[in-house]
């Protein structure tokens, strides 16, 4: 499977940080991709997920589809890599 390179690890950031400023609420949950950040080992190399990212990936779920939406995270969140992580939590991928 391929790393993303260091160079796309600051694109990542800045994408994540993107949402900070319309962060909305959905299902009584914060929709925040900082609190994603748990994850960008897993999604910067093959390691698997900690369950900390597992964990963050369950209580972010109800905003994936808006995450999917959004250009600037569309792309890492529709990624072969990014499903990889979201199967081995345990966690259904959307379909928005």
């Amino acid at each position: 499977m391929k790393n993303l390179g260091f160079t796309s690890l600051p694109l990542l950031v800045v994408a994540m940080a993107a949402l900070l400023t319309g962060a909305r609420v959905a299902d009584a949950i914060t929709c925040n991709t900082m609190g994603l950040s748990p994850c960008i080992g897993a999604m910067t190399s093959t390691a698997p997920p900690s369950t900390t990212c597992c964990s963050k990936l369950r209580e972010q779920q109800p905003c994936f589809c808006q995450y999917m939406k959004n250009p600037s995270l569309g792309g890492y969140v529709k990624s072969a890599r990014a499903k990889a992580i979201i199967s081995s939590c345990g966690v259904p991928y959307p379909k928005c």
